[in-house]
């Protein structure tokens, strides 16, 4: 039977948005292929790695049937980007084979059955759903991922914490050096407080297939139906349980894990009434730590940040004494003050924004940095200084 038959971009564009979960290698082969479903006209396609499910369904032409397979999903998508993108390919089944055609080139490849690709138990136990533009979801994320940890031994940092209570949903991330909170409102209120921590790439995932949706504005693709009519507006549907999350948006459905453990209390983290603040413009302060750090050491990413009245100072050295300088003048009439940072932890932060200006709070050398935007009161970046 012909599962599909399709323009290559069409095939290629469908496989690409579940596939990002998908490793190359794993102890169980079957978790390197895509689950497809076909009923009727619609083909479902799924993928697993035993922590995150994504599933999409398409209409890819093709008989109408029912039938079920699993086949590689790095292959096939290797081969759909070597050949030309109008090409209509078909994909054929016979016995525990498929045939993927396009133009000249034929290519057969191996199937597993479907009935042992490993499906997620959804929970049943998810809170009340709600919905914000995934244009939002994506600026928030994009504001506060690069803060999360990599490999920490407190695993509840390697990953977002998402917190939505009343009608106000908060992102925060921490490594213990620096910590990143990003707000936005609901539309509507969320009865009760749900709090969960989304993993590290579970976040990135989303931020991959988020970035493409922002890209197509509002609509789905073409012939995509989404798991729930929340997600046909531009939105993206969340559900939170006690070891799940859900996400339905433009034809997808994203079902996650959840990092197990207590996230630290950030509000404590975050500096209050700190007497000195500058606001300044973002691009001249990124562009001149950008050039400092250029002579930071390997290891030793430090750069020394100077205030006073007036002016601001930044400079670095590194092991074979070589020094950048750099001045910016500011509007500054509070103490002299002269703290250390890691120049990495404040590249982030200003590199993920895209506001004009900024505004640094300082109490002393020796306390936290708080960096804020004036013209969106939700974000909050705070970093730890460092000796130099």
């Amino acid at each position: 039977m012909i599962v599909f038959k399709a323009a290559q971009e069409q095939v290629l564009s469908a496989l690409q948005s579940v596939a990002g979960i998908v490793e190359r290698r794993h102890t169980l082969p079957v978790l390197a292929n895509v689950l497809m479903r076909k009923s009727g006209s619609a083909l479902e396609l799924t993928t697993s790695d035993l922590e995150i499910q994504v599933r999409t369904v398409v209409h890819l032409g093709g008989e109408e049937a029912s039938f079920s397979t699993t086949v590689g999903a790095r292959k096939m998508i290797d081969i759909l980007r070597t050949l030309p993108a109008d090409q209509v390919v078909s994909l054929t089944a016979a016995a525990s084979k498929l045939t993927l055609q396009g133009g000249k080139s034929r290519f057969t490849l191996q199937t597993l059955p479907s009935e042992d690709f490993p499906l997620v138990n959804e929970s049943v136990d998810f809170g009340t759903p709600f919905s914000i533009p995934q244009k939002t979801l994506k600026a928030l994320i994009d504001q506060v991922h690069f803060a999360m940890a990599v490999h920490d031994i407190r695993y509840y940092l390697n990953g977002i914490l998402f917190i939505a209570e009343g009608k106000t949903l908060t992102l925060v991330a921490t490594d213990g050096h620096r910590l990143a909170l990003a707000q936005s409102s609901l539309d509507t209120e969320v009865p009760a407080r749900q709090e969960v921590i989304l993993p590290r790439k579970t976040v990135l995932e989303l931020q991959r297939l988020l970035k493409a949706d922002t890209q197509q504005a509002a609509a789905s693709q073409d012939g995509q139906e989404a798991g729930d009519g929340a997600a046909m507006a531009g939105q993206i549907e969340m559900k939170f349980a006690h070891n799940q999350a859900k996400f339905v948006f433009s034809g997808m459905e994203f079902v996650t894990k959840l990092v197990e453990g207590k996230f630290p209390d950030y509000n404590r983290v975050i500096p209050k009434n700190h007497k000195n603040s500058v606001t300044l413009g973002r691009v001249p302060l990124l562009a001149s730590l950008q050039r400092a750090a250029i002579l930071t050491s390997e290891k030793f990413k430090g750069v020394r940040v100077n205030l006073e009245p007036g002016l601001l100072r930044i400079g670095a050295s590194n092991a074979e004494q070589e020094e950048a300088k750099e001045e910016l003048e500011v509007d500054y009439e509070g103490d002299a003050i002269d703290i250390g940072f890691n120049v990495n932890y404040l590249i982030d932060a200003l590199a993920n924004m895209d506001a004009e200006m900024v505004r640094i709070d300082l109490q002393d050398g020796n306390a936290s940095a708080l960096i804020t935007l004036p013209d969106r009161p939700g974000f909050k970046y705070v970093v730890m200084p460092m000796r130099i």
